[in-house]
């Protein structure tokens, strides 16, 4: 689908079905409320559904979108730019902390070079949608061109597109790319009107000074651009990347084939908040998987209202914190499906 087809085709959660939720966790033999954000989970993922109860979220994939950064030009990464192209390899051979927490979940990982600078060899996961080799240094110039930027959010839709297609029930974010939290940062400052200050974190690990620098040099790329949040497009060409191009997409395609997405660390959320803003409803879809130690991913799921599953202290990206968080979503459905109520158990109520 274009990205005007699967704008048009995402709807606001169905209400009955949500009323209907609330009422079967009233009948469980438990006492109300006592699972917590779970039970509001359950009640989110049969609005989003439309039925009660909601589809179990399994099979379930990630999708690791790979790309980078001309910002990396500007000293905002101590890692070189090479471990982008290196860490594809590794996903591809099963090698990296995704895989792990993929297998142990019983997700698939699809893997895909929307933006790597070096070419890449294939595999069977690989998918080549290469748009550019790396976005512009957004300090000088608009980190891609409009065109650009659709083509890449239109790779994520398809990409959805072809899960769901394939079976899917449950999509997963995942992201590669040296320097891309600079990105992240900008897009977040931009769609929630936060400081720079407040968005920018430490990455794959960097000192004060270096922390300083980054923040600069994000303000510096916002002061030339301004770019304008109502053009989500525009922002995603003037200080985006192509990873986080194409993950906006995917969540768009999520939430227009009414499947949960779950959402990963702050590179995710910073596409969660493009999403938005091309399609509020598109909310309904997105399940926060866990809280990055990255101040940004906090400030992003707070605008847009979602509560993260678990807490651990993470920021290494890849989709890991969103595979932890597989388990707890299946669980939240499959109590509305498994679970007795307290006419068919017999257990008299309070």
């Amino acid at each position: 689908m274009t990205l005007e087809t699967t704008i048009e085709a995402i709807r606001p959660a169905d209400e009955a079905a949500m009323t209907a939720a609330r009422e079967l966790q009233a009948r469980l033999t438990k006492p109300a409320g006592s699972l917590g954000a779970l039970e509001e989970l359950s009640v989110r993922l049969a609005g989003l559904a439309g039925v009660c109860p909601p589809p179990m979220p399994e099979p379930a994939t990630v999708a690791v979108f790979a790309g980078d950064h001309g910002v990396h030009a500007q000293g905002v990464s101590p890692w070189p730019q090479e471990v982008t192209a290196q860490m594809v390899a590794n996903f591809v051979a099963g090698g990296a902390v995704v895989n792990a927490f993929a297998r142990q979940a019983g997700a698939e990982v699809m893997v895909i070079d929307i933006g790597v600078s070096i070419p890449l060899h294939g595999g069977p996961n690989l998918l080549d949608a290469n748009v550019r080799r790396g976005t512009r240094d957004m300090t000088a110039e608009a980190a891609l061109t409009r065109d650009e930027a659709r083509s890449a959010v239109e790779v994520g839709i398809a990409v959805a597109d072809q899960l769901v297609a394939a079976g899917a029930k449950c999509l997963l974010t995942g992201d590669m790319g040296i320097a891309n939290t600079t990105p992240a940062a900008a897009l977040t400052a931009v769609f929630t009107g936060a400081g720079p200050a407040a968005v920018t974190g430490r990455g794959t690990g960097i000192d004060d000074t270096m922390l300083g620098h980054k923040t600069a040099v994000i303000a510096a790329a916002l002061d030339r651009h301004a770019p304008d949040r109502t053009d989500p497009l525009g922002v995603l060409a003037a200080v985006g990347g192509l990873e986080h191009a194409a993950l906006t997409g995917f969540i768009l395609g999520a939430a227009a084939h009414r499947v949960p997405v779950i959402v990963d660390g702050v590179i995710a959320a910073s596409a969660a908040l493009a999403a938005a803003a091309f399609a509020p409803d598109a909310v309904a879809a997105m399940i926060a998987g866990h809280r990055s130690a990255e101040p940004g991913a906090s400030v992003a799921l707070a605008h847009l209202g979602l509560e993260p599953l678990i807490d651990l202290g993470m920021r290494l990206g890849e989709g890991s914190g969103a595979v932890l968080a597989l388990p707890v979503v299946a669980s939240a459905v499959r109590v509305l499906h498994e679970v007795a109520t307290f006419d068919s158990a017999g257990v008299s109520e309070k």
